[in-house]
């Protein structure tokens, strides 16, 4: 059952699900969408909200490429026509050309398991945007890099709230998934810390969880998560491992959309452990991954 609107700010609302998506209250009965979430469904309760607050939207901001992100992009462009959608410019390349988002976590043109819309939204027309103060439909928005999950994602902030999109994550989705998605962990890791630093934040909002007063602690909690999946990982590798044994010993995953997405995770720490000279890796048939010893 879809959950109600609720505000979080004035002029700041915000739509609770699998993915939140937010409604910024904007100039001359405009408003900022932020993040459509995964398809169709997500996109009609946001027209419906906007109904209901009697808004029309002027921009669409998506905080990075996504498919549960940027998913519902193609509705609301069939319903709102002029409306102007944005993300990062990096994200909106992808968001252009979303067959690629699947290539890139399969390492080739998937199989059609890995073309769903979990995993790849419909194109829609996205305009880069730059970090730093924007205005969107006459309301001023902070957009702060926070790369790491995704690499040119924005968080947003305005009116004291914190939008975290995914730089941070809701205590019970840490729980729910021991390995969180990301494509370079020391960004993610850094985005983290740097996000928690933030002053004048009164409320966070993560893209997957519930609102929080308490910035630091939610950022320190995902903090010790990135950085305990590197210590597991780096455990794995007192016997030299492939990769994809290391994603078998730590995966929970229970479909193949989700084993790819916790290999391209394991992948991501793998580089950074590889980086900080912690592992090494050589060819063995595959590539196998090792302890550097001293």
């Amino acid at each position: 059952m879809a959950r109600a609107l609720e505000q979080l700010a004035e002029g700041v609302h915000y739509l609770p699900g699998a993915v939140n998506s937010l409604i910024v209250e904007g100039a001359d009965g405009q408003a900022v969408i932020i993040d459509s979430g995964l398809d169709q469904g997500q996109a009609r309760q946001i027209a419906k909200a906007l109904s209901s607050l009697g808004l029309r939207p002027g921009a669409l901001l998506n905080t990075h490429s996504h498919a549960d992100h940027c998913g519902g992009n193609a509705e609301l462009l069939e319903r709102y026509p002029d409306i102007q959608i944005y993300a990062p410019p990096l994200e909106a390349e992808l968001i252009r050309c979303s067959e690629l988002e699947p290539v890139y976590l399969y390492g080739a043109r998937p199989p059609g398991e890995l073309r769903n819309k979990h995993l790849q939204a419909q194109p829609s027309p996205a305009e880069p945007i730059g970090p730093g103060r924007q205005r969107l439909a006459g309301r001023e928005l902070e957009l702060i890099p926070c790369p790491g999950h995704a690499l040119n994602q924005y968080a947003v902030r305005i009116a004291g709230v914190l939008y975290a999109a995914d730089g941070l994550f809701g205590p019970q989705v840490l729980a729910k998934h021991p390995l969180c998605f990301c494509q370079d962990s020391a960004l993610q890791k850094r985005s983290a810390a740097e996000l928690g630093d933030l002053q004048g934040v009164r409320l966070v909002l993560p893209g997957h969880g519930d609102p929080s007063a308490d910035l630091s602690g939610l950022a320190e909690e995902n903090l010790r998560h990135f950085q305990e999946t590197s210590a597991r990982i780096l455990r794995c590798c007192e016997q030299p491992k492939s990769a994809e044994a290391i994603v078998a010993e730590l995966s929970s995953a229970s479909s193949l959309p989700l084993w790819y997405l916790d290999r391209s995770t394991v992948l991501a720490h793998l580089s950074e452990l590889i980086s900080l000279e912690r592992v090494d890796w050589k060819l063995s048939g595959v590539p196998v991954f090792c302890l550097r010893l001293p």
